[in-house]
């Protein structure tokens, strides 16, 4: 059995969705032969609250080493923990790989800066590396002109060059997110590339928690549809049109006044908000937007007891819509807008799970598109079809697939 090393600050108790990546992957690993040994940081070095039952998710085949970090200071100066830990999970990797035999070495990224291990280890220890794109590193920040996203992007077009020249794999959740990488960087020689998404692990949806208290518990007769996690800029304008739909539809008496639109874990985020989307089509006592980060099983129970759910992608083509995976397992049915060509649409055609789905293209007309929207949802507000997804059809996407496919490009490598 082959010897993985995977560098990844956050792990469970961390509930930030980057966990997932690392925890998804090595979940399976050992079905395909190869052993995974994860070097992240010490969970009292996470900023974030931490989720103890997110740990019974972990395969317990798995190997984990904890480095240190430097604590966040008061003010906070310097808080991307892939800075505040990056000297002491450079000094463990070493130790990990003069200890055991490592065969590959795999970084997500965010954090990026810790990308920059990859090219340090190899440089030291010959052993090869990949770096792996759950976000672009260098990105479009032409939405955002203040410094700090400036001066970040500008350093992730000095940084990243050094850290995937000498990479020996290039992967991420979507070819599109990690493509334009290969093009800036690689005129010969390309390393291998593979695209996998997160997927998903079935055991995760077996897990009950007790005692759990739902958003919904102190508003009687609440019929709650759900959209759980960050809200992205690029979502604003489905937002806004699918607010005004539903406005349309309460003045035309068409809208059940016990329907809740709740907006869970949302995250801190400094453009326009769910809220003010809301009060300005005149819906705010409709939908409620809850910033704070729920532990990921109770996620997946909101999910499963909600009256629907409700997935709002982005304009952008590439767009993976990750979460679109659990959204499907909990069962309840699902209303979405995405662009057209985004593998969300692909995933749900595929399940039949896609009636009631929108689609947008860049030059479709905003009323004619605006209609689509409100009928769409007067028809799943009402359940007007008959939900009956294949959800057989997923296991093709499943985190073990993810896997296999990962492994395919390792050993190629190795």
């Amino acid at each position: 059995m082959k010897n993985i090393l995977i560098i990844y600050p956050h792990w469970p108790p961390s509930n930030l969705a980057g966990v997932h990546r690392a925890r998804l992957i090595s979940n399976f690993l050992h079905d395909f032969d190869w052993h995974p040994v994860i070097l992240t940081v010490k969970s009292e070095f996470y900023e974030e609250k931490p989720d103890f039952d997110i740990v019974k998710t972990v395969n317990p085949q798995t190997e984990v080493i904890y480095a240190d970090a430097k604590p966040v200071k008061n003010p906070r100066i310097i808080g991307d923990i892939g800075l505040r830990s990056f000297k002491y999970l450079k000094k463990e990797a070493l130790k990990i790989i003069n200890n055991q035999k490592i065969d590959f070495v795999w970084i997500p990224i965010p954090s990026f800066y810790v990308a920059l291990l990859g090219r340090i280890l190899h440089k030291k220890t010959g052993i090869p590396y990949g770096i792996d794109y759950i976000d672009p590193w260098v990105r479009d920040i032409s939405n955002r002109k203040n410094l700090r996203a400036v001066l970040s992007n500008l350093l992730a077009r000095i940084l990243e060059p050094y850290a995937v020249k000498k990479a020996s794999l290039i992967s991420g959740v979507s070819r599109n997110y990690y493509l334009p990488v290969l093009k800036r960087n690689f005129k010969k020689n390309p390393p291998v590339d593979i695209a996998m998404p997160y997927g998903f692990d079935p055991n995760d949806h077996k897990i009950q928690l007790e005692n759990i208290k739902f958003p919904w518990d102190n508003i009687p007769n609440c019929k709650p549809i759900v959209y759980a996690g960050a809200f992205l800029p690029l979502s604003g304008y489905f937002t806004e049109l699918l607010f005004k739909s539903i406005r349309k539809l309460i003045d035309e008496n068409k809208f059940n006044p016990e329907i809740k639109l709740f907006f869970i874990g949302t995250g801190n985020y400094t453009h326009k908000s769910i809220a003010e989307y809301a009060q300005e089509a005149g819906i705010d006592d409709t939908v409620i937007e809850i910033r704070e980060r729920f532990p990921y099983l109770h996620i997946l129970n909101f999910l499963a007891q909600s009256y629907g759910v409700l997935v709002i992608g982005s304009t952008e083509k590439h767009y993976t819509a990750s979460k679109i995976f659990q959204t499907l397992l909990s069962n309840r049915p699902v209303f979405s807008i995405f662009h057209k060509e985004s593998s969300a649409i692909k995933i749900l055609n595929e399940c039949n799970a896609g009636i009631y789905t929108v689609k947008y293209t860049e030059n479709i007309n905003k009323e004619q598109f605006n209609k689509q929207i409100e009928q769409t949802f007067y028809k799943f507000a009402h359940q007007t079809e008959n939900w009956m997804p294949d959800l057989k059809v997923l296991n093709r996407y499943s985190a073990k697939e993810s896997a296999k496919v990962l492994v395919k490009g390792l050993n190629k490598i190795v």
